[in-house]
């Protein structure tokens, strides 16, 4: 399997010789791909409440951020030059965002983080900066400047509303043109400039922080843990230190925490919650005319089930996590649960009765919804 985005290296090689390594440019990665949304569309979508955007201004005095939504207006308004609008999480408003996500199976769907787009008049960018994150930046419309250093400077300009780095000295660079792609792993310095009117799609993949990880295990587990009894100390003697944090207490303490323990199962159950669960700015409409749960089994089985664009879905074993609930499955729905999570969308044969009970409140929550019928598209 050699994916056209890769420029003809196999998913195994690149992940061995670039992905967190060292960054990658691909020619026509998508030959002929022009962009997902045209200008108007995309500012459109900038006016909605639940979409994630930023403008971002370069002046004389120095970098301007405003957040979104924004209306028509704001955009009449923008000068020819040295603006760019990003929208997050354009995979959660355009199925050809989710498509193109595909694109990048190869990588497991816990690492996924969001498509973002990016439009920029002439000269329009973000500053140089660095991200914590693996990001394939993919030319839609126009044409961008790319910049890049492996430098270990990182300071940053003080007192800026973006992390721009206050010393960026470029070791490469290179304009794209649409279906040009370049791979950055987290850490690489980089620095993109509209060449002329540009969108640019950003493919992030996410990269917690150890501590981010260890303080969200932690409070994971707060939530299971069942200690018996209250302190006690029974055999307590006199002081003449009363502001002192008696010895005993510690080595009680001590004892108490070093017995918590906690299994490979409660791990997995941590990360399938939290890397499933949405993030805080979505929200999910359950539908506006349900179906009763007899008509949904009904349409279920002719014309099968999917996620909707905001949904993620995790697994190991026969648990499975949708948007940070769990959910173990009967080992009859496995195969087409997994097909669910690994493809966004499955077709339903045969289903256990705890599974469709469980499929209905999912519908009725808005995180699936049934497949389109081949006479709707």
């Amino acid at each position: 399997m050699k994916p056209a985005c890769l420029g003809g290296l196999s998913p195994r090689r690149f992940l061995r010789e670039h992905w967190q390594k060292k960054p990658l440019l691909i020619r026509q990665a998508f030959p002929g791909f022009g962009g997902l949304i045209d200008k108007r569309a995309l500012f459109r979508l900038a006016g909605d409440e639940t979409a994630e955007t930023r403008l971002i201004r370069q002046k004389r005095s120095g970098w301007h951020v405003e957040h979104g939504p924004f209306s028509p207006a704001v955009f009449a308004k923008l000068p020819e030059r040295d603006w760019t609008l990003l929208l997050q999480d354009l995979n959660h408003h355009l199925p050809e965002a989710t498509r193109l996500l595909q694109a990048f199976d190869f990588i497991p769907h816990a690492r996924v983080d969001d498509v973002m787009v990016s439009y920029a008049v002439a000269s329009g960018g973000v500053g140089p900066h660095v991200d914590s994150y693996d990001v394939f930046l993919l030319q839609g419309s126009g044409r961008r400047r790319w910049q890049i250093s492996a430098q270990k400077n990182q300071e940053l300009v003080a007192d800026a509303p973006l992390k721009i780095l206050r010393d960026f000295r470029s070791e490469q660079e290179w304009v794209l043109d649409p279906g040009d792609m370049l791979y950055l792993p987290p850490g690489y310095a980089h620095n993109g400039t509209a060449v002329n009117e540009c969108t640019t799609y950003s493919i992030g993949f996410r990269a917690p922080s150890m501590q981010e990880l260890a303080y969200g295990f932690l409070g994971h587990l707060q939530d299971r843990l069942a200690q018996d009894g209250m302190y006690a100390d029974p055999d307590l003697t006199a002081t003449s230190k009363p502001g002192e944090i008696p010895s005993a207490m510690v080595r009680k303490v001590t004892t108490l925490v070093d017995s918590i323990r906690w299994q490979t199962d409660d791990v997995t159950e941590f990360l399938g919650i939290y890397l499933s669960e949405p993030k805080p700015h979505v929200f999910f409409s359950a539908p506006r005319r349900a179906l009763s749960q007899t008509a949904f089994a009904s349409a279920l089985a002719k014309r099968g089930l999917r996620l909707v664009l905001k949904s993620r879905m995790l697994y190991r074993g026969r648990i499975f996590y949708l948007n940070g609930e769990p959910y173990q499955a009967p080992a009859a729905d496995l195969a087409w649960l997994s097909t669910l999570a690994d493809r966004r969308c499955a077709s339903v044969a045969k289903i256990s009765a705890d599974t469709a009970a469980q499929l209905y409140d999912w519908y009725r929550a808005g995180f699936v919804d049934l497949a389109v019928a081949k006479s709707d598209e």
